[in-house]
């Protein structure tokens, strides 16, 4: 079976998404009132029974300053080589927090410093998070999709996407670490705040995104009914005179219209039997992609993804891109 190819054979797909007018701007300014908001990183040792990493608690300011939490995994010094290490940035999936401490071990223990982001707002449906959300609340279906849907500014997404792209500030001021090679990457949601990190920090390594969310919203609402995708769904069969307005909100943080942004090189993978993520909405972001990629595809799987096999590619093509790490 073949996994791995440079550009998809097996699809033609050509995304709806329009980019809407003013998004470059509405991003530039967004990340600019961010980083005028000041704040200061935060850096706490952790006491853990690990023995080959060590953990540290950073708080950074995100979105309009406010403070967002992350967990920062090292190789234990003795491990290390003799230079600053590379830094993997990693933002979770949907419901999820930066949960324990000693939870996802594999990059440090590959000779990376892994950044873990908490997601405001979110953290209570399958790991745990620190880090409360802010923004102003209106009607929506429960969950953060249709959270302050109405506008642009309001909206649950832009907030995240900025704490995103201040996480790669933030590693960037850390002794120790190598501004220059700093990678950004997740898994659902994750991918998809990944993928808008990439854009927004152009000047990222890498990327890596296994079946990112967030991709195409006009073809996913049309194509599947399973949550989180369906929480807009239900919200627009209430709210029927919204379809306009709220299509056009979706389009400032769509897959899509992020990945054209993105020029770091790039890695993707998709599940063909993934119901959640349709994986044609990842192929829409795929050839949107404005750097160079590759796509892994995996046809018997669904919102899983690859496992640990798409792990170990993953650190693979990191390793290309960032160097073999200080392990």
């Amino acid at each position: 079976m073949r996994t791995d190819i440079s550009e998809p054979e097996l699809w033609e797909y050509r995304s709806a998404v329009e980019d809407p007018d003013g998004v470059d701007a509405f991003w530039a300014r967004t990340l600019a009132e961010a980083r005028a908001a000041g704040g200061e990183v935060a850096v706490r040792p952790v006491e853990t029974p690990l023995r080959t990493l060590e953990v540290h608690d950073v708080t950074f300011p995100g979105f309009a300053g406010e403070p967002v939490r992350a967990w920062l995994r090292l190789p234990a010094p003795a491990l290390r080589g003799g230079g600053p290490l590379p830094v993997l940035v990693e933002y979770v999936g949907y419901g999820g927090g930066r949960g324990a401490a000693e939870e996802s071990l594999l990059w440090a223990s590959a000779g990376f410093a892994h950044l873990q982001m908490d997601t405001r707002g979110q953290g209570s449906g399958w790991s745990r998070g620190d880090t409360p959300d802010t923004g102003t609340n209106g009607p929506q279906v429960p969950g953060v999709m249709t959270r302050g849907i109405t506008s642009p500014e309001t909206y649950y997404y832009r907030r995240l996407f900025t704490d995103a792209a201040r996480a790669v500030d933030a590693v960037r001021t850390l002794d120790g670490l190598d501004p220059e090679r700093v990678a950004v990457a997740g898994t659902s949601q994750g991918g998809g705040t990944a993928i808008a990190a990439a854009a927004l920090v152009p000047d990222v390594a890498a990327l890596a995104v296994e079946v990112p969310f967030l991709c195409d919203f006009p073809r996913a609402l049309a194509i599947t009914d399973a949550d989180p995708f369906h929480e807009v769904t239900r919200y627009l069969a209430t709210h029927r005179e919204q379809v306009d307005l709220v299509m056009g909100v979706l389009a400032h943080v769509d897959g899509v219209v992020m990945a054209r942004r993105g020029r770091a090189p790039a890695r993707f993978s998709a599940a063909l039997m993934d119901a959640v993520v349709p994986p044609s909405t990842v192929f829409g972001a795929f050839h949107a992609y404005g750097g160079p990629k590759e796509m892994a595809v995996y046809p018997f799987n669904g919102h899983e993804g690859g496992g640990t096999a798409e792990d170990l590619a993953t650190l693979a093509f990191l390793r290309r891109h960032l160097g073999a790490g200080g392990v």
